[in-house]
C-alpha cells in the first residue's frame, strides 16, 4: 500500500472512465477531479460492485445526494471494476452518483488503498472545492463504511471554511 495524501496538502489531479445513472440513462463520459474544483468532492473507494457492505454503503450515500448537493459537494464511488459492471451495479440498486473504474488500480496507489487481495480499501476522502485534502479515513478491514451523518458533519466544515 502506497502513501496516502496528507490533509492539507493539494491532491493531485487525474481523470477515470465512469458513469452516472441519470433517470433511465446511464451516461458514460471521463471524469476529471480538477474539473470538479469549486465544490467539494468526496472520493469513496469501495472493494467491489454488488457486494454486501458495498451496496449498503453506495446506497446510503446514494440516497443522500439531496444533502450532498445542499452543501455543493459531489460524491463519487471508485472501485478496479469495469464501466460495464459499475452500469450493472448503479441500475440494480438504483445509484445516483458517477461510479468511476479504476481497473488498474493507479488512483487506488496515489490514494494509499490498493490492497492485495481485496484490490482496494474502503476509503473516503473529502477534497474542498480548492482541491485541498481536507479529511480522510481509511478502513483497516472495510466490514464498515463512514455514515452519511458523519460525511456530512465533515462536509459542513468545509464549506464554513
Amino acid at each position: 500500500m502506497g502513501s496516502s495524501p496528507q490533509i492539507g496538502s493539494t491532491v493531485k489531479d487525474f481523470t477515470l472512465p465512469g458513469g452516472a445513472l441519470t433517470g433511465e440513462t446511464f451516461e458514460r463520459r471521463d471524469y476529471t477531479l480538477s474539473a470538479a474544483r469549486g465544490r467539494a468532492v468526496v472520493l469513496a473507494f469501495y472493494p467491489g460492485d454488488n457486494t454486501t457492505v458495498c451496496t449498503k454503503q453506495l446506497c446510503s450515500y446514494s440516497s443522500g445526494m439531496e444533502t450532498f448537493g445542499e452543501l455543493d459537494a459531489e460524491v463519487w464511488g471508485i472501485s478496479p471494476q469495469g464501466v460495464d459492471s459499475h452500469e450493472s451495479f448503479a441500475r440494480a440498486h438504483g445509484l445516483r452518483m458517477p461510479l468511476l473504474a479504476d481497473t488498474g488500480r493507479e488512483i487506488a496507489r496515489a490514494y494509499g488503498v490498493a490492497a492485495p487481495g481485496i484490490g482496494v480499501r474502503r476509503a473516503v476522502f473529502l477534497i474542498g472545492p480548492d482541491g485541498v485534502l481536507r479529511w480522510k479515513h481509511v478502513a483497516l478491514l472495510g466490514a464498515t463504511f463512514q455514515s452519511l451523518d458523519t460525511l456530512t458533519e465533515h462536509l459542513s466544515g468545509i464549506k464554513n471554511v
